[in-house]
């Protein structure tokens, strides 16, 4: 473990140097150019190619490429080994830190060149590629520093990973031979378990692979006596045909767990969507506080009751909330749905009645132009709700769900939606669910942005319910 820590820590430091380097050439290759497009030698006199109060900001850069980096994988041993997939990781660290430095430095929190900073990003991600490169195949050529691995096991999975290690050598470890719980013993077969000790000083052994980790007698007995003879111990574990993720070992108090498959979470998208959320709830409230104003004196003006009406409603995995709303129906509406229901216009467990008895004339005006969704502005400000999503169901419709409909309370609630913008009136619930799992499936921020233009549309037509 100490040796892992001081071979990360290295590859760290070099990224590091290479960032510092990496400005400091593009800012001497900036000078160059000036002068050679204008022979002026001032431009060599006027400050140094790497200004000392560049150093704060391109260690942060560092810090920022490099916790990236750690978070893609990039120091993992593993991808180390990866040329293809090192690549993609490597530009996408390098381009996501250069902008994030950019963007400070265009809002003036920074004074150093951003023309020398965008130059050094081609020359960091070669620069960090190549000491890669380098060092793969140092570790190839250098056979000293090979390790010499014994496998515990013979079968199908000893057999695959003993393959993968001979072919690629850039790992680092060299397959010496097989060890069986019992059987025929011969080639590349060294022996038994019993003889593990002989064998592994016959063979300078420095590690052992135990592939048979389901007989957990025949384990302990290994990692015993790999122990006594200190020699280095891993356990391959059959994973049913999976493949286990990068970071998939995690401590369940003393109980180790491995995770074999986890669903991609889109973090930084998710994180975006949030940002637009309060600052569209933030904008939306400031710039509509005057006419919620006006709305609340018209509602207290056409009939009596509060001017809010407090909604419990469903919403992400079925948690529970007041939903804020204008109110735009008498105040024993609530009472009055239930001998409604007959007259119930949609399919499903959502209700809707076109001419409802229950609307107030002001609320009719409200609701054909959605104005009465204003105060819900505050539920996306709280994190109750978001700007776009399937919208929340009231109870007593949430309780007539399928199991099959619960999918659509996966992701946070919205004010608007995809069947908002396209279906709006039409009556299915079936159909209302389609768009709601088409929007959770196919989400993205674009998908949003989308959304929120065509229901400033639909809004100024007035198509309200």
């Amino acid at each position: 473990m100490a040796g892992q820590r001081a071979r990360l820590a290295a590859r760290v430091m070099a990224d590091f140097l290479v960032v510092l380097t990496g400005f400091a050439a593009a800012s001497h290759l900036r000078r160059l150019l000036e002068f050679a497009m204008g022979r002026d030698l001032s431009v060599f006199l006027r400050s140094s190619s790497f200004p000392i109060t560049c150093l704060g900001p391109l260690l942060l850069q560092g810090a920022v490429l490099t916790l990236l980096g750690y978070s893609e994988g990039l120091y993992r041993p593993e991808l180390f080994r990866s040329p293809r997939e090192e690549r993609f990781v490597l530009a996408k660290v390098v381009t996501w830190s250069t902008l994030l430095l950019s963007a400070a430095i265009c809002l003036g929190i920074d004074e150093m060149s951003l023309g020398a900073l965008m130059a050094s990003a081609p020359l960091n991600y070669l620069a960090m590629l190549g000491w890669r490169q380098w060092r793969r195949k140092a570790v190839g050529v250098h056979a000293a520093q090979m390790r010499n691995v014994l496998i515990v096991g013979a079968g199908k999975l000893a057999r695959e990973v003993a393959a993968h290690l001979e072919q690629n050598p850039g790992l680092g470890r060299a397959v010496r031979g097989f060890l069986v719980e019992d059987g025929l013993v011969g080639g590349d077969v060294l022996g038994t378990v019993e003889d593990l000790p002989r064998v592994a000083l016959a063979e300078f052994v420095d590690e052992v692979l135990l592939a048979i980790p389901e007989r957990r007698d025949l384990a302990r007995r290994v990692i015993r006596d790999a122990r006594l003879n200190r020699l280095d111990v891993k356990i391959v574990p059959d994973l049913f045909g999976f493949q286990a993720q990068p970071a998939a070992l995690e401590n369940l108090g003393n109980v180790p767990v491995l995770t074999l498959y986890e669903e991609p979470i889109p973090a930084f998208g998710l994180f975006l969507k949030r940002a637009v959320d309060v600052v569209g709830s933030t904008v939306g409230l400031l710039a509509l506080a005057l006419a919620s104003a006006v709305i609340a004196l018209l509602i207290k003006l056409d009939s009596e009751g509060p001017v809010l009406y407090r909604a419990p409603r469903v919403g992400k995995k079925g948690r529970k909330f007041l939903c804020y709303k204008f109110r735009t129906m008498v105040t024993e509406a609530d009472k009055l749905k239930a001998e409604l229901r007959a007259c119930n216009e949609r399919q499903g467990p959502f209700f809707k009645i076109t001419d409802d008895p229950r609307i107030t004339r002001v609320g009719r005006f409200l609701r054909r132009y959605s104005l009465d969704e204003i105060p819900q502005l505050w539920n996306v400000l709280r994190g109750e709700m978001s700007l776009v999503g399937p919208r929340p169901h009231p109870l007593d419709d949430f309780a007539h769900y399928d199991l099959e409909d619960l999918r659509r309370l996966d992701v946070t609630p919205g004010i608007t939606g995809l069947w908002q913008v396209t279906a709006r009136r039409d009556p299915s619930f079936r159909r209302n669910m389609a768009l709601d799992l088409e929007y959770i499936e196919g989400w993205n921020l674009w998908m949003d942005l989308r959304i929120l233009y065509r229901t400033v549309s639909v809004v100024l037509q007035g198509s309200g319910a």
